[in-house]
């Protein structure tokens, strides 16, 4: 899997949670997308600091 499908799919699956919080303010979906919002960071992160990885060696 590419790491641009691999950062859609993580947007992807917090769609539902997403709904659930702000159209009918379920706390505990706020929270998975908290978390899901962490981990899109965390792999944002790492696929910048391939990238630099990548250019560098060129």
């Amino acid at each position: 899997m590419s790491r641009y499908e691999e950062l859609e799919q993580l947007v992807a699956s917090m769609k539902e949670d997403f709904g659930k919080f702000y159209d009918d303010g379920n706390k505990a979906a706020g929270t998975r997308v908290r978390t899901g919002l962490q981990d899109v960071k965390k792999l944002a992160q790492d696929i910048r600091l391939e990238i630099q990885e990548i250019k560098n060696k060129a």
